[in-house]
């Protein structure tokens, strides 16, 4: 039996996912595909599934507990014989001896490497090490997409092969090995997002015995620790030795790893509050945001700052105004009731899709100036050709409702009104005009309101849009929904014709300026010049931005909506 590590995968860039669900215990055995938790982003619930076959060892992640990309969800014992590259895998703060990088150029650590224990020197003139590739410097960049992996484990690279390719906001760069080596275990996957300093991979690398190497004891870790004092944690990633000509006092034949004291582990003294311990990247980040360390609580081990503790400092201090605002110079908060004097109540906690939706729709309502356009569309016609599809579709393996044709029909009326399809620009000195076409459908799924997005809408047949349709539903509903599936919408659809209902003023789902909402159609008299005829109604519903859109467009725009839905051969126009 082995074990085997299950990492949370990439989840559409999304980091500190809130975990709802533990889907196994301990014991179970599960199948490749089988769920194993269930988190939940911003806008959407979604499961991950095993990439293994096993029994469930242990569960590293509780209901409550945040996660991101290559955080260890359960140990699977599987029946396959592990691998030697991984059993030889560094065991970080896990084993009795660790390997410390330590300068041989700082004094108060002189005396504990002298007496620390030396690995004896080794026959041949080389040997196996094990090396962390490192990401090396990006010119300022933070958290930099991976968009490909280079190389895969097993592969024997040579010193300047590509490890990955990172994308920045300007440019894509291809990250090289700095030593030759046999990849043991790659820690990234594409779309993780990376800074100066995190591991790549671990290579077994062939060092030639002109390195001169040491190996200090945890006993002389923690002498050297307190002679530093205080020093958070200690890293296990090693360094590139120094040339043996630039090493005096060191046997050219003896294999030893340097050890360094991390720069990160910089201690700055602050003024009453005490010591601050944060690493370079959480002190530039605190920089660019204008924190005082001193005043963030730490959760890092041995009181470390990390990037998370300025996160929430932040906003923490982001909430403060604005819950002041909406007690003193803003519209005044509902007085709290104890509802329980009443009679038997429950108190159910929101979800975080609910949470969310709450937040966006009150930020929405708040900020944008809505007007809502009513019209009709005669969709008598339509529905008979809808009909009339059924045997093709059945054919086909899908489904046409009407709303493939209401896509179709928003998207030539967003080309037809581009001051539609724009967005507010922060500044408040500009509109962004999108030369682009996605639109998005609201689903009602037991979690909460769901909006996947249709890319490309006016690019795709009715028979596309029917398709992606039934599949999009399909996820929202299965809490399959990435991130990525719901961003970058220019317009929204809301359609409650199924349930039922005369006409609803739906709000704008900002950054977009405009959505459609339709009702349920019913059959009511027309009058054609010389009889009243039963035609089937649609009701349109079109709330928009005021600041963006005016009356006399949005009229414009649900007419030319109506012309479409009630003649659909302006669809192959």
């Amino acid at each position: 039996m082995a074990t085997s590590k299950m990492m949370v995968p990439d989840m559409g860039g999304a980091v500190d996912v809130e975990v709802i669900e533990i889907c196994v215990a301990v014991g179970d055995v599960i199948s490749e595909g089988d769920s194993i938790v269930v988190v939940e982003t911003d806008k959407a619930s979604m499961e991950i599934p095993a990439s293994i076959a096993g029994v469930v060892k242990s569960i590293a992640l509780k209901e409550g507990d945040t996660c991101s990309l290559g955080d260890l969800m359960v140990e699977i014992e599987t029946d396959s014989t592990p691998d030697k590259g991984k059993e030889a895998e560094p065991q970080v703060l896990a084993q009795a001896e660790v390997q410390v990088k330590v300068e041989m150029a700082v004094e108060p650590l002189a005396a504990v490497i002298a007496d620390a224990p030396v690995q004896a020197p080794v026959a041949e003139s080389e040997h196996a090490l094990e090396q962390l590739a490192l990401v090396p410097d990006l010119g300022g960049a933070v958290d930099v997409e991976v968009i490909e992996v280079s190389v895969k484990v097993g592969d024997e690279l040579a010193e300047g092969d590509s490890l990955i390719v990172l994308e920045t906001d300007k440019a894509s760069m291809e990250i090289p090995v700095e030593f030759a080596g046999t990849v043991l275990q790659i820690n990234v996957a594409e779309g993780a997002k990376l800074n100066v300093g995190d591991a790549i991979a671990v290579l077994a690398s062939t060092a030639e015995a002109v390195v001169p190497e040491v190996m200090v004891e945890v006993k002389a870790v923690s002498a050297a620790s307190e002679a530093l004092a205080p020093v958070p944690a200690v890293a296990q990633t090693p360094v590139a030795a120094p040339k043996a000509a630039q090493a005096p006092n060191v046997s050219v034949a003896t294999n030893v790893i340097v050890a360094k004291v991390e720069p990160a582990a910089e201690v700055v003294n602050s003024g009453t509050t005490g010591t601050v311990h944060a690493g370079p990247a959480v002190r530039m980040l605190a920089r660019e945001l204008g924190v005082d360390l001193s005043k963030v609580p730490a959760t890092g081990p041995r009181d470390r700052l990390l990037k998370e503790d300025i996160q929430a400092f932040v906003k923490q201090k982001m909430q403060q105004p604005a819950a002041q605002s909406m007690q003193g110079h803003g519209i005044e908060q509902p007085p709290a009731i104890d509802f329980s004097q009443y009679g038997s109540i429950d108190r159910i906690k929101m979800t975080k899709v609910q949470r969310i939706t709450a937040q966006n729709m009150t930020r929405s309502w708040l900020n944008v100036p809505h007007v809502t356009q009513f019209d009709h569309a005669d969709i008598t016609d339509l529905e008979l050709f809808r009909k009339g599809l059924k045997a093709e579709a059945e054919l086909k393996g899908t489904k046409v409702t009407p709303l493939p044709f209401m896509l179709k029909a928003c998207a030539m009326a967003l080309r037809q009104y581009p001051q539609f399809n724009v967005s507010l620009d922060n500044d408040g000195e500009h509109i962004v005009q999108k030369h682009y076409i996605n639109i998005g459908i609201a689903v009602d799924t037991p979690a909460g309101l769901m909006v996947p997005v249709i890319r490309d809408v006016d690019q795709k047949s009715i028979w596309q849009l029917a398709e992606e349709v039934i599949v999009m539903g399909a996820k929202a509903k299965d809490k399959k929904l990435m991130p990525a599936d719901m961003q970058g919408g220019c317009f929204t659809i809301s359609s409650l014709g199924g349930i039922g209902g005369t006409a609803f003023t739906p709000i704008v789902n900002t950054p977009e300026v405009a959505i459609l909402g339709v009702s349920k159609a019913d059959m009511q008299p027309r009058w054609d010049g010389s009889e009243f005829q039963p035609r089937l109604m649609m009701p349109l519903c079109l709330s928009y931005d005021h600041r963006a859109v005016n009356g006399a467009d949005a009229a414009r725009f649900t007419q030319y909506l109506a012309k479409v839905l009630g003649d659909i051969r302006h669809l192959v126009m």
